[in-house]
């Protein structure tokens, strides 16, 4: 599975951006899709991820911001982002996880100026 992502980008505070990941490669119906983020200096964390049949989870720090989709059919995820903040400000990671098999994107970059 390859994945690469797009979308990321300068936005200022309050701002939107809508972040899509495209897989290459089977992708099954266990396998669970997301994204991560990783801040300068801080671990990777996790911001969103969906199953097949649609169950989202969400990070406390982006829920009601962010929303996280998924279209099996053209095997993509996307995050949209509203309301951001600057502290949402990371390189963001697609993420497919296998039963705990990981395969990661190259990761876009996001910032969010004050």
């Amino acid at each position: 599975v390859q994945l690469q992502a797009f979308g990321g980008g300068l936005v200022q505070a309050g701002g939107s951006l809508r972040l899509t990941c495209v897989a290459t490669g089977s992708i099954f119906s266990i396998d669970v899709m997301g994204w991560y983020r990783q801040a300068p200096g801080k671990q990777r964390e996790l911001v969103a991820t969906i199953t097949s049949g649609g169950s989202a989870n969400y990070a406390d720090s982006v829920k009601g911001r962010f929303t996280i989709s998924r279209d099996n059919a053209k095997n993509t995820v996307s995050l949209q982002m509203n309301s951001l903040k600057p502290e949402d400000t990371a390189v963001y990671y697609c993420n497919v996880d296998r039963r705990k098999w990981f395969y990661w994107g190259q990761g876009t970059q996001v910032t969010v100026s004050s």
